[in-house]
């Protein structure tokens, strides 16, 4: 029994959260994160990451930096507080370097300007899941 629960371990897929208030951002980024077999699941705020129950399960947070209500700074902020661990990947149009560095200094493991390539956004999560 505890071999084949190693097993189901080892063959756990990731869980992908995207929190983006843009619905293009958000299905085109479920898509491409599907498309590389990731589970993915998409919140168009952070208040409706937080009230999910998958928020507990996620494995790789992309955030956006800012939305209505919440901002991506201030989840960032409270996941900490929390000690929420899960690697956050930061996506914006704004190309704000306090912003950046805020979010850097944070935890985050990346940070990226839109419009950004796949492969960049792929090299991200590969690096935020990789084993410390």
């Amino acid at each position: 029994m505890d071999d084949e629960r190693e097993r189901v371990q080892v063959a756990k897929i990731p869980r992908i959260s995207v929190v983006d208030d843009d619905d293009a951002v958000r299905e085109s980024l479920r898509a491409l994160l599907r498309s590389v077999r990731f589970v993915v699941e998409v919140f168009a705020s952070a208040e409706e990451f937080l009230s999910s129950d998958r928020a507990r399960e996620t494995d790789c947070l992309i955030l956006d930096v800012r939305m209505p209500g919440m901002t991506g700074l201030e989840l960032q902020r409270h996941l900490v507080a929390n000690h929420a661990e899960m690697p956050i990947i930061f996506i914006t149009a704004h190309g704000d370097e306090e912003m950046r560095l805020r979010a850097l200094k944070g935890g985050a493991v990346d940070y990226l300007l839109k419009p950004f390539s796949e492969e960049r956004l792929l090299k991200a999560v590969q690096s935020a899941l990789a084993p410390e």
